[in-house]
């Protein structure tokens, strides 16, 4: 008989034909996140399952499907959707898609800097309102970019990328991270400080760290106040890792110059006040969308598919401890 495995969103069409070749496959006809209890019913009798950071899979949702389910592949790089000990417990094998975002989101990151120093979708709006009447010398004055200091909290692989890429600014690079990176520094000329150094001396603060108890409003209204009053706080990571709700007040007082947002505490809600405010860029997390970055994603969920419903480890595996030995 063959499996079946249950796809909870659209993902690009190569992906469940891929899939396809080998199991039967459903996929969820709407464009939009299950509620709880269309997850547990429609994951009932599946092999494996293809989910994104919107569904909370933990052991409700593994009981639901049965002792069959071998499997669990985020088709995303984050994790914290994913009760690890309850799958862990029940011999179920979770992936994600690690590396494959790392450039497209580093690039984004600094598009979202670019875009929010030099006002760019605050003055694209006022153009198309047609309420341009020519140049002028003090028109929406922005910050410049080169030669100046980028803070970069959490060094993992994307934070790195964003270093990589800022050399072409010629910028001076500080990080923070639970663990110092002499090779790292060595590399880009960065320098190692604490979080409170980092806040109080960088013109572009940008966050890279994942979402943990710890981290959980990593940037909230005390962390601001310590940034500059020219400074651009910048977000492609998760969304909790800053208190909206204060980031709204330092924006409204002009505390710090501009952020720019990819991911939101509440998605897909935003914090009152944040979407009528001009000096935040917004966009509805995309920072991995490109058509190459999705397709990627989706050879690695149906490669770590295969090779744990055939019996093998699957090489993105977040815990393999299910697999014994």
């Amino acid at each position: 008989m063959t499996q079946s495995i249950y796809v909870t969103r659209a993902i690009p069409e190569q992906t469940i034909a891929a899939l396809a070749e080998s199991f039967d496959v459903e996929v969820n006809p709407d464009d939009r996140a299950l509620s709880r209890e269309e997850l547990l019913e429609r994951v009932r009798g599946r092999a494996g399952l293809v989910t994104l950071l919107t569904d909370q899979i933990d052991g409700a949702v593994l009981d639901a499907a049965g002792p069959q389910c071998r499997v669990v592949a985020n088709f995303a790089v984050g994790t914290n959707n994913f009760d690890i000990a309850a799958a862990s417990a029940r011999k179920v094998a979770l992936v994600n898609t690690p590396s494959v975002l790392d450039d497209a989101t580093a690039t984004h990151t600094l598009a979202l800097m670019l875009a929010a120093a030099r006002r760019i979708p605050e003055s694209e709006r006022y153009l198309r309102s047609g309420q341009w009447a020519g140049w002028k010398p003090m028109f929406f004055i922005g910050q410049d970019v080169d030669r100046r200091t980028l803070g970069i909290a959490g060094l993992g692989r994307i934070g790195r990328n964003v270093a990589r890429k800022a050399r072409g600014f010629d910028m001076r690079i500080l990080y923070t991270d639970v663990r110092r990176s002499e090779d790292f520094e060595r590399e880009h000329g960065a320098e190692f400080v604490d979080k409170a150094t980092l806040l109080a001396q960088s013109d572009f603060v940008t966050l890279h760290t994942p979402l943990t108890p710890e981290t959980r409003h990593y940037i909230g209204a005390a962390e601001l106040r310590q940034m500059k009053p020219t400074a651009i706080l910048v977000n492609a990571s998760r969304g909790p890792v800053i208190d909206e709700v204060a980031l709204v007040e330092a924006l409204r007082e002009r505390r710090i110059f501009a952020a720019a947002l990819d991911v939101f505490e509440n998605e897909p809600a935003l914090a009152p006040g944040l979407a009528e405010l001009d000096n935040v860029v917004i966009v509805p997390h995309i920072a991995s969308a490109t058509l190459e970055t999705r397709l990627r994603m989706g050879e690695i969920v149906v490669r770590n598919i295969k090779q744990v419903l055939s019996g093998g480890r699957g090489d993105c595996c977040i815990n393999p401890e299910v697999f014994g030995g």
